[in-house]
């Protein structure tokens, strides 16, 4: 039996990844064997620029911790080596870096997550992750509407042009 001591340390280990998970708008599972230190180091660095956090937990904290979140359905996804990834301001751009990298490695896969307390499964998170970012959207609105605008200056002018004529 574990002494009072480690489970104290371990609770709080939970309370404080809950409340983490909380606070998250991204939580993402990933499994990580296979990965080197200078990898991890990268995917960190790409993370951070991100707003975004990469934690190797044992898989009884996390999964008490997402209990705790009232997150079910991803019992599945903690077996094996999980680590787990939090997007604290937006969920596209670090769900992107991580696509990125999995795409990059064959060994390092996306097993599931939790999108804004909605849990979303692997197929629909790397659906999201090939999504153009928000500013590649927008320019392309801009563009259709841009162009569009343009066919109209044309045409008016044409019909000034003939009733000139």
């Amino acid at each position: 039996m574990a002494s009072e001591k480690i489970l104290k340390e371990k609770q709080a280990q939970v309370a404080e990844l809950a409340e983490k998970m909380n606070q998250s708008k991204l939580i993402l599972l990933t499994e990580y064997r296979g990965i080197n230190v200078e990898d991890v180091t990268a995917l960190r660095a790409n993370l951070r620029k991100a707003n975004a956090e990469y934690c190797v937990i044992k898989n009884n904290i996390t999964r008490r911790a997402l209990q705790a979140c009232n997150i079910e359905d991803l019992e599945e996804q903690l077996a094996g080596p999980v680590a787990v990834i939090l997007g604290h301001e937006d969920y596209l751009e670090p769900l992107k870096a991580v696509y990125a990298y999995a795409k990059e490695h064959d060994f390092y896969k996306i097993k599931g997550g939790v999108i804004d307390g909605k849990v979303v499964s692997t197929k629909e998170l790397i659906t999201l992750a090939k999504l153009p970012s928000r500013e590649v959207l927008i320019a392309k609105l801009a563009g259709s509407l841009l162009g569009n605008i343009t066919k109209l200056a044309v045409a008016l002018n044409q019909v000034q042009q003939q009733k000139a004529e």
